[in-house]
């Protein structure tokens, strides 16, 4: 008989999640959304795994936990800064980055808004939420903008929170601050509105409670002597703060939080004149408290003026005390007619007392936030911002009046928004999704916010009941009744009260007294009062109580400032705003803004109300959470569809469930569609949308059961086969057994029946005769086998050895067909290798002689050009002399018609010419020895042209006889050098005697007579004379002609030679000459020896050999060149000198003579004859004294001149001198002439104009010839040089067509120089050599070719240069301009890896440099012997050994940064997402914060990224040569990185804690520990820093049930604090059914096991930490002789010595 019971479905429990579901990090994740579910995964996370965090949605769920949790660090934000919200573990750092990600991406503002009840945390999150913004933006600037923003919160909590019941810190106010950011998304300032100031708190305090903590501070530092003048004491001395009987909080001391926020204070930058003006306020509502009000009678009250303190309230705040004391006790009543003064009882004046002190605190505390406001304006334009409002949760008390009604209406406002928002977010996903919306009944809350704000609505009417003379709250009450009972669902009336009412709110319903809402709702204070206030001294005080306060701040030009209650503008009562008026529109503005921006719910719960750590209250929680929203937001998404996978989430997991025949499908999406079709028959239980599954609540835990059932299922079947595999050969064995022993023991019957003695004897005869028959056959078949053997023995030894043979023949045929088939291809090769480098060659040397002769061909022109246009020059010289010819004549006419003259003056002149003709006596000695000078040289001139003729053709074996005969050359040269030296001084004591016989002319005027006639004689000889100069001239023109000549003959004969060689090379470079010759000939005879490949060999080394002799004479010469041209060039500017002078000189005696034949023509005529003569010996005197002086100074820098080398260019000047001179004697000689008449002194100016000309003319012409002769030397020398090195060319050619032998003879004759390993530079190029070697150098392309720090053993070689010149000045120079280049380098590439990493390893080169030759000891053991020879010898380089480390260790510390930038981001993608191990992993369902991440990883990072992430670090460290040592110790850092990174990744996700990913992160290890095998790494102790990680990974897969396995943990988790082992087993999450989850018990095991240990409190790992870093020193294996500088550094400009 069937029994049918009805069930009702609604009468049973609500169903269960399965267990893979229970902890989610998101309650929307869970398939059965209702209330028991969403309490029972908030109570393992909370109580169970210590997670106080949990997402619901959009909502962060924050549990307080009562207890200091290691969750806020430095570590923690930025290991949460730059993720995905659903990526890591539910945290407030998580909705701040996701706030700040999307303000960031989308430029919109941001809300945080934080509710809760009292006690809840709601201040705890909204600092922490500040906190992030200020870590992980902070500004490049010094203004620490971040720093003021999070110092506000002391100062607010210290004026704005107080002791309740619930909460030792409760926020008594509401409080948005705004954080605004620039365009770069850094803090540049803040502002914050408060809310509903509990200003009741001042005047009255509950049991258990305290006022605001800012007077327990103040009255805790009463005896510190700033603020002995406030006459405070203890806090049990005034009314105001013992009221609640408990002026001590457990735990708090008041004296150090008031050191605290004076440091806020000071930070913010008020001064101490602001904070003791706003602690004066504060001590005086203390004082006034305390006034004594008395009664008098029944009607009237006093106060007495001596109350002492009423005295200190009315001095610290500048009033009288009279009018405060009446005023207290009475008031003025204003009516249309009259004025009275109305006495007030007792009560009353005790409500006007704290009316007033609640007014001047409210004004203290708008005035604080508006102060606080101004110190964090910003100049610039705000870009946008992020709010964070710290707001009272729902409020539901046994006694509920005005504020709560307040709180609640403002929840009432925020649970409307946040439906819209919830909604609006849903409709979004379903229309991205293209998903049919369907309207979901939801509780919308709009009817009580009209029941409470609508006209005619419950707020109204209080207003209007307030401006009622006689208003009461017993009349407002009624007409509450009167409007809504019965007509309004959501108002009621109790039925025990007629003072009260009940509201139904979206939480609850909620019973309102209403006592006090009227005085409350209008926060009046008696006009008198404010008077009073508005007239005191104290101007803080006074500013409180104005009619028209002052504007706020600036800064509301970029933020609206706006207190939730503004000062009182008008004493008019009819224009008073009440409490609630100005809450509604402070409110409205508040909504408004929270709807312009984009908001973030955090929802803070009070999980008990005892305060104990970690305790959960069913019943409390599930009131808040009703209270809050979050179970309407639970029921809201059960309604739709709460579950939500992508087809690639669904098909990894669910995969089990599908057949092979939807399997062997491509398109995911259509297998998830039949997969689907298949396993839900109701359609409506899920939808399909373009990237994402919809399902129904419960759909996920059927999927996950059928998913359960399918691996049950295949576990059955693996069991019963492998136990059915077990018992079948459990029977085989046993069976067999059995068999075995039936055997024996059937047989051992059988014998015992059948034994007899007959059978016996019988059987041992058989035995016997079966022995002897055995053995003969046994023999028979042996010898038989035996021959077989041997036969067959032979024949396969035979066969063998035949085949082995014929191997080992066909080997020696083939290597010799080897050979010659090898030897062909090497040949071949050989000759193509051959003609390619010949080609090469041949075609860039013709390139270079091509260039070489059209450049000299160029120079042969340009001498051309100059040749042409001397002989020009040479044409109009002489026209010129023709000129001066007929002058010549006219002068001879002259001269006769002087002679005439000369008659008449023949008397008075006789004794004049006398003198004359003495001098001029002596002028003609002169003259004949400089001719005889003049021929000498035109005759060693002649001498040295003909030298430089021969020295052009001379062959380069004659080049050490010619330098021999250049020596001697010199010497002769030196010789006649001192000669004219000493013909010079000669001429200046000459020059000294005729300055005598000038003066004994002047004494012997009378006798000039005699000397006119000489001077006719002498002119008549003069006339002669210059025939002699024409012919001088014409002399030199011929030797001009011949000159160039010569040079013309040079050139020609230059152009046939360079021709000709240039033939001779192209013909011996014949390509199909040198082929045909070496083919045939010489590779034969080279091969048949196997010498090919030496040969080939031997002719690169020789070729390196002579290319680097070559390169080494020519850098000689070059130098000699240049050695020699500055000596010529300082020689001419020497010889230029000391012409000026002898012309200044020369100047000097023609005036003198000038001035001797002016005194002769006047004859005697003029009176002063004697002054002038006077005057003229002191001319004489001053001119002698200026000639010995001109002619020490000459003597000094002749003999300068005399140490020089090059004599040629003296001897050319000291001519050009000679020439001069005589030219300037004759020009004097006939000055004198011109003076004895007008006639001949006009004739004689012209010849003066005409012989400058001339001497000018010579001096160019010589000028002109030394040019030549110089340019001539000089391109004798290049001639030289071309010869030789065309010869050398020729030479080369040749020896590379010969064999080995001829080409080491050549190396060894011409073997390189021997170099100092010193750089040479001059101190102009320092810069050019920092630019080039240090700033400029590219490391990429070129590093490859170098050697391993080849730009510090330069830079060390130009130091060795400086300290061999032991200047410290240059030595100085350089070492600081090279580390500021290291400097400025590293500076300027901060973010480059290769550059870091190259001028890492040369500073460290640099230093070992420094080091290897500083003469030290200990740095000179592992030195060669030519090593310690390059030691510095002058200078000690340790205080620059320290300046360069300490720029090594900068330059690794910014180089390990950006390895780690480059790196980090990789780490935990590669090593915690990514399955090295395919199938092993399982994914799980997510919930909405996973489905809504605000970045998409496009990046598929795997662990093979991180390996090749590290090869290139490693590859790039060894490229640049950096030292092995610091190589290994940046693995190191680096393999920490990845440990700590990953290790924090894993404390921070929960989902990742489970025993397969175990398994993933050990594989990845393996991967790491087998890089630094490959990279032979295993010592850099690199592979330990990864321990922490891989216990870690034991952790997660080790068996964690009993005592063993806690014991075990203990003991192997050795790298792990106590804190990290207990965090990774609260957090093991099972994937599968199949994983148990870590009992609490088993924690609690371990947890007392590790309570022994004395280890870091800290969870999370420093990311940031370096360690030490040392450079050890390595001495460089280079030579300094054997570096060579690379042409792609520019550094010509370097000799090496």
């Amino acid at each position: 008989m069937e029994l049918d019971y009805p069930i009702d479905p609604e009468s049973l429990p609500p169903l269960r999640n399965p267990d893979i579901l229970v902890g989610e990090n998101d309650l929307t994740a869970l398939s059965y959304l209702h209330e028991p579910a969403v309490l029972h995964n908030l109570r393992i996370r909370f109580a169970e795994s210590k997670l106080i965090y949990t997402y619901s949605g959009i909502i962060l769920v924050a549990m307080n936990p009562y207890k200091q949790l290691p969750i806020y660090g430095d570590a923690i934000i930025h290991a949460y800064s730059g993720q995905n919200v659903g990526d890591m573990d539910p945290h407030i750092f998580a909705v701040a980055e996701e706030a700040y990600k999307q303000m960031a991406r989308n430029n919109k503002n941001q809300s945080i808004i934080v509710s809760g009840e009292s006690g809840a945390g709601k201040t705890v999150s909204a600092r922490y939420a500040m906190r992030y913004f200020a870590t992980v933006s902070k500004s490049s600037s010094n203004a620490h903008v971040e720093d003021k923003v999070l110092a506000s919160n002391p100062i607010t909590e210290a004026v704005g929170n107080a002791k309740t019941t619930r909460n030792d810190n409760s926020s008594r106010f509401g409080k948005y601050t705004e954080i605004s950011f620039d365009e770069r998304n850094q803090i540049i300032g803040a502002n914050m509105r408060t809310y509903l100031l509990e200003k009741s708190r001042v005047v009255f305090q509950s049991e258990n409670e305290r006022n605001y903590h800012i007077f327990y501070q103040l009255c805790a530092s009463a005896q510190q002597s700033e603020f002995k003048h406030l006459k405070l004491g203890s806090a049990e001395e005034f009314h105001y703060t013992r009221m609640g009987g408990s002026t001590v909080i457990e735990g708090v001391n008041d004296r150090a939080d008031m050191i605290e926020t004076q440091k806020t204070f000071r930070l913010l930058g008020f001064k101490e004149d602001f904070q003791m003006d706003v602690f004066k306020i504060l001590a005086a509502i203390l004082h006034l408290g305390n006034v004594q009000i008395t009664a008098v009678g029944n009607e009237r009250s006093t106060v007495s003026e001596g109350d002492s303190h009423l005295k200190v309230f009315c001095e610290l705040l500048g009033l009288e005390g009279d009018k405060v004391a009446q005023w207290l006790c009475n008031r003025k009543i204003i009516t249309a007619s009259e004025t009275v003064v109305k006495p007030m009882t007792r009560p009353q004046a005790a409500n006007a007392r704290d009316a007033l002190a609640k007014k001047i605190y409210a004004h203290l505390f708008d005035f604080i936030v508006e102060r606080i406001n101004q110190a964090l304006q910003f100049s610039g334009k705000q870009h946008t911002f992020i709010g964070v409002l710290d707001i009272y949760g729902f409020e539901t008390f046994d006694v509920n009046s005005f504020e709560q009604f307040c709180i609640n209406y403002a929840n009432e406002k925020l649970q409307q928004q946040f439906n819209l928002h919830v909604f609006k977010l849903e409709q979004e996903e379903y229309m991205k999704e293209d998903i049919p919306w369907t309207l979901i009944d939801f509780y919308d809350n709009q009817p009580v916010i009209d029941l409470i704000e609508a006209k005619m609505g419950i707020l109204e009417l209080l207003d209007e009941e307030c401006l009622l003379p006689h208003g009461t709250d017993e009349n407002w009450l009624q007409k509450l009744y009167n409007n809504f009972v019965n007509k309004n669902s959501l108002f009621e009336k109790p039925r025990m009260s007629n003072t009260s009412f009940i509201i139904q709110h979206f939480a609850d319903k909620v019973e309102y007294k209403c006592e006090g809402f009227l005085e409350k709702n209008r926060d009046t204070v008696y006009d008198m009062l404010v008077e009073i206030l508005r007239a005191s001294k104290f101007h803080l005080c006074a500013s409180f109580f104005q009619e028209n306060p002052a504007p706020s701040s600036p800064f509301s030009s970029a933020i609206t400032v706006k207190s939730a209650k503004p000062v009182i503008k008008s004493n008019n009562k009819h224009f008073r705003s009440t409490v609630g008026s100005k809450f509604r529109s402070s409110l409205y503005l508040l909504m408004e803004t929270l709807n312009a921006t984009t908001p973030h719910y955090v929802r803070c719960i009070k999980p008990n109300d005892e305060k104990l750590p970690f305790e959960f209250d069913s019943r409390r929680i599930v009131q808040q959470l009703r209270a809050c929203g979050v179970l309407e937001t639970i029921r809201i998404s059960a309604q739709s569809y709460p579950s939500r996978w992508t087809y690639i989430e669904f098909y990894s997991r669910y995969g089990i469930l599908m057949t092979k025949q939807e399997l062997s499908f491509s398109d995911k999406q259509e297998v998830c569609r039949v997969v689907l079709h298949r396993l839900i028959q109701d359609s409506n239980q899920y939808q399909l949308g373009k990237t994402k599954i919809f399902f129904r609540a419960g759909q996920v835990a059927y999927l996950e059961k059928l998913r359960l059932d399918k691996l049950r299922q295949g576990c059955v079947v693996i069991q019963k086969h492998i136990r059915g595999w077990l018992q079948r050969k459990k029977f085989l064995r046993e069976r067999g057994a059995a068999l075995v022993i039936q055997r024996y023991f059937r047989g051992q019957q059988t014998v015992r029946r059948a034994v007899t003695a007959r059978t016996l004897k019988e059987a041992w005869a058989a035995i016997v005769i079966q022995k002897y028959c055995r053995g003969y056959l046994v023999r028979n078949l042996y010898q038989l086998i035996r021959v077989a053997t041997i036969t067959i023995q032979a024949y396969t030894r035979g066969f063998l050895a035949r085949r082995r043979y014929r191997k080992m023949l066909e080997q020696h045929k083939a290597v010799i067909l080897q050979k010659y088939a090898r030897a062909w291809l090497a040949r071949r090769r050989f000759q193509n290798i051959r003609r390619f480098v010949l080609n090469i060659q041949l075609t860039y040397r013709v390139q270079r002689l091509q260039k070489k002769l059209e450049d000299q061909n160029k120079e042969n022109h340009g001498l051309v050009e100059k040749l042409t246009s001397l002989a020009a020059l040479r044409a109009g010289d002489v026209e010129k002399i023709q000129k001066l010819e007929s002058e010549l004549d006219r002068a001879a006419a002259h001269r006769h018609n002087y002679e005439e003259k000369g008659r008449r003056y023949k008397a008075s002149v006789e004794e004049k010419l006398a003198t004359l003709q003495k001098h001029n006596s002596e002028l003609e000695t002169q003259k004949e020895q400089i001719q005889l000078k003049l021929q000498e040289k035109t005759e060693e001139m002649k001498e040295k042209m003909d030298d430089l003729t021969k020295q052009l053709f001379d062959d380069v074996q004659k080049e050490e006889r010619q330098r021999i005969l250049l020596e001697k050359s010199f010497e002769l040269k030196t010789q006649d050098y001192e000669k004219q030296i000493r013909s010079l001084k000669e001429e200046i004591k000459s020059l000294k005697s005729e300055k005598m016989q000038l003066q004994h002319q002047l004494e012997e005027e009378r006798v000039t007579s005699d000397g006119l006639k000489g001077e006719v004689a002498r002119l008549s000889q003069q006339a002669k004379t210059i025939s002699e100069f024409e012919k001088e001239i014409e002399l030199l023109q011929t030797q001009k002609i011949d000159v160039e000549k010569h040079v013309q003959s040079q050139k020609r004969e230059m152009r046939e030679q360079m021709s000709e060689i240039t033939r001779q090379l192209l013909e011996s470079y014949d390509i199909e000459d040198v082929r045909s010759r070496l083919s045939v000939e010489d590779l034969e005879h080279l091969n048949e020896d196997g010498e090919l490949w030496f040969a080939y060999e031997g002719l690169k080394k020789a070729t390196r050999v002579l290319e680097s002799h070559f390169q080494s004479q020519k850098d000689c010469y070059e130098k000699e060149i240049e050695a020699l041209n500055f000596k010529v060039a300082h020689l001419s500017q020497e010889i230029n000198h000391l012409q000026k002078l002898f012309r200044e000189e020369n100047d000097i005696n023609e005036s003198i003579r000038h001035e001797v034949t002016r005194l002769t023509s006047e004859n005697m005529m003029i009176p002063d004859f004697k002054q002038q003569i006077s005057e003229l010996e002191k001319q004489k005197q001053d001119l002698e004294i200026r000639l010995t002086e001109q002619n020490e100074s000459m003597k000094g820098k002749l003999e300068e001149l005399s140490h020089q080398l090059n004599r040629y260019r003296e001897e050319e000047g000291m001519q050009r001198k000679t020439v001069e001179a005589q030219n300037e004697i004759h020009t004097t000689e006939k000055e004198k002439l011109m003076d004895t008449s007008q006639e001949m002194q006009e004739t004689g100016e012209h010849l003066k104009k005409q012989f400058e000309t001339e001497s000018e003319v010579k001096s160019s012409l010589r000028h002109e010839a030394s040019h030549l002769t110089v340019e001539n030397r000089d391109l004798e020398e290049e001639l030289d040089m071309k010869d030789r090195v065309i010869k050398k060319l020729q030479d080369q050619v040749k020896i590379l067509t010969k064999t080995i032998e001829k080409a080491n003879d050549v190396h060894l004759s011409s073997g390189p120089r021997e170099y100092l390993g010193m750089l040479e530079y001059k101190r102009e190029d320092e810069a050019k050599l920092i630019q080039n070697l240090i700033l400029d150098l590219k490391p990429r392309g070129v590093v490859v070719n170098m050697i391993p720090g080849l730009p510090a053993h330069i830079l060390f070689m130009c130091v060795r240069y400086a300290d061999s010149l032991n200047d410290a000045s240059m030595l100085k120079s350089l070492m600081n301009s090279t580390i500021n280049g290291i400097k400025q380098v590293v500076k300027e590439h901060l973010e480059d890896f290769e550059m870091l990493s190259f001028w890492l390893s040369n500073t460290c080169h640099f230093l070992n440099c420094l080091k290897q030759y500083s003469g030290e000891k200990e740095f000179m053991k592992h030195n060669s012997p030519h090593q310690n020879k390059n030691c510095l010898n002058n200078f000690d380089l340790s205080e620059y050994r320290q300046i360069l480390s300490d720029v090594a260790i900068r330059i690794y510390h910014q180089f390990i940064i950006v390895m780690e930038n480059n790196i980090q981001p990789i780490i935990v993608p590669g090593m915690l997402e990514f399955e090295s191990l395919q199938g092993i992993s399982g994914l799980k369902p997510t919930g909405f914060r996973k489905r809504s991440s605000s970045i998409d990883d496009t990046d598929a990072y795997t662990m093979t990224s991180i390996l090749q992430q590290l090869s290139y670090f490693y590859s790039t460290m060894c490229q640049n040569g950096l030292d092995p040592e610091i190589v290994r110790q940046a693995v190191k850092q680096l393999f920490f990185l990845i440990g700590a990174v990953t290790l924090n990744s894993l404390f921070l996700r929960k989902d990742m804690c489970s025993c397969r990913k175990g398994m993933q992160i050990r594989c990845n290890i393996s991967y790491l520990e087998e890089w630094l095998q490959d990279k032979n790494l295993q010592n850099s102790l690199a592979k330990e820093t990864l321990e922490p990680l891989s216990q870690a990974a034991w952790l997660l897969q080790v068996k964690k049930t009993t005592d063993s396995d806690a014991k075990e943990i203990y003991e192997r988790c050795t790298s792990l604090s106590a804190v990290q082992i207990i965090k990774i087993l609260n957090s093991y999450t099972p994937i599968d059914d199949f994983e148990k989850r870590v009992t609490p018990s088993f924690v609690r095991k371990v947890q007392a096991l590790l309570n022994s240990r004395e280890d870091s409190s800290h969870l999370m790992l420093d990311t940031k930490y370096l360690f030490q870093v040392t450079f050890p020193f390595t001495p460089s294996p280079h030579a300094l002789e054997m570096i060579e500088i690379p042409s792609s550094f520019k550094l010509g400009f370097l000799n090496r010595l």
